[in-house]
């Protein structure tokens, strides 16, 4: 009596492997006439944010993997959405980048037909419907995006954080948010300045917010491979925007340099 393969495999696999395996997904290519392999996809790595008493603090380092390879050093991972909007992502970048046009995109259609700006609940769900849709990418696996997204609410004068899940939850985040594989560092590092260091996150200057961001990113480097540090040869530091009433501010990579090297190390 012969018994059927089992449908799924013991070994942990994705939804992809498990369709080459029944044979109803095209197998992995082949590299310089090798074996068959997986092509691993880029991934843009940790992101973080926080709120301080003038805003939200967005940072991401530059590092951007397919595997075990560093594939570029100088990726912006913390987007300008609209005036007063940004979308920070973690996960596959030409996924993340063309959500983020096309999020832009949506806001400015808006705002041109409609002569105001959406609301905030508008714009959040505008998020969680673009991660909805690539869901199917998700489950294949390929195409996986975790951001954060950071707005100023004009009509609620406040400065609003959320972060998601893969399958577009959406959730308010009271303080800060991290995501991405250093995201277990950062959320350490933040956690302890808010709770025993000097001043809450809440109540930081932005120079005292952008030394926590800069330290957290730091430490998420040392632990994480896949978190890019600070190249001061290559003149490769990590990228901060702030959103606050009067906008967006972006801090220059001379400004990022003298606060490392006279703060952090």
């Amino acid at each position: 009596m012969e018994v059927a393969p089992p449908l799924f495999s013991p070994a942990a696999e994705d939804f992809s492997s498990l369709l080459r395996r029944q044979g109803l997904y095209p197998a992995a290519p082949q590299i310089h006439g090798g074996p068959q392999a997986n092509l691993p996809h880029t991934e843009a790595t940790t992101i973080l944010a926080f709120k301080f008493e003038d805003g939200v603090l967005v940072a991401g380092d530059r590092r951007a993997t397919a595997g075990n390879v560093v594939v570029y050093d100088r990726a912006d991972k913390v987007l300008e959405i609209d005036r007063h909007s940004l979308m920070a992502i973690a996960g596959v970048p030409a996924t993340a980048w063309e959500m983020a046009r096309v999020l832009e995109h949506s806001f400015q259609f808006y705002r041109r037909s409609q002569l105001q700006e959406m609301s905030l609940d508008g714009k959040v769900r505008a998020l969680s419907k673009l991660l909805r849709d690539n869901f199917g990418f998700v489950m294949q696996g390929v195409g996986i995006v975790v951001p954060i997204f950071a707005t100023y609410d004009a009509a609620g004068d406040s400065a609003r954080l959320y972060f998601y899940d893969a399958m577009g939850a959406q959730f308010e985040a009271a303080d800060y948010a991290a995501t991405g594989s250093g995201s277990p560092s950062v959320r350490s590092v933040l956690y302890y300045e808010n709770t025993w260091g000097k001043k809450a996150l809440r109540k930081m200057t932005q120079s005292e917010a952008v030394i926590t961001a800069l330290r957290a990113l730091d430490t998420a480097a040392e632990a994480d491979t896949a978190t890019g540090g600070v190249d001061r040869r290559g003149k490769s530091y990590p990228i901060i925007k702030i959103v606050s009433k009067s906008g967006i501010t972006t801090l220059p990579e001379k400004t990022l340099a003298a606060i490392y090297k006279t703060k952090i190390k």
